[in-house]
């Protein structure tokens, strides 16, 4: 159906890069860190750079759990830069929506500064989403 996300996920999508995005969209971001970093390492290809970028954008949320802001924007940062060259989409995954998000996440933190990072609001914290 026109406008819905598939609720499968695309099935070239190696393992490693799956489980890390079910713990990213569970909000297990250490363990998404962990699981990406695997499916990166053992990617020859440019594609390796998507899962460093959601890998990234993962550890930037991880960080603003644990209230350091600094790490938090500089990683959402990082992986939104990583993660455009992938847009719209690839392997399935909706990049675009992902960057959009992160992005939106990564303006709400500047603009709270280092010292209103607990006023994040962390319901907007973005879901890897599969693409149409």
């Amino acid at each position: 159906m026109a406008g819905e996300a598939q609720e499968e996920p695309p099935e070239d999508l190696p393992d490693l890069a799956l489980k890390g995005i079910e713990e990213f969209n569970r909000g297990e971001f250490y363990e998404c860190h962990e699981y990406l970093e695997e499916a990166w390492m053992q990617e020859p290809r440019r594609v390796r750079f998507l899962y460093q970028g959601i890998l990234q954008v993962g550890v930037g949320f991880y960080h603003l759990q644990n209230g350091n802001w600094r790490g938090a924007t500089g990683l959402l940062r990082n992986g939104t830069v990583r993660l455009r060259e992938f847009e719209p989409e690839t392997l399935g995954i909706d990049v675009a929506r992902l960057v959009r998000e992160s992005e939106r996440c990564l303006r709400e933190l500047e603009e709270l500064g280092r010292e209103g990072i607990e006023e994040f609001d962390r319901a907007g914290v973005p879901k890897v989403e599969w693409a149409e």
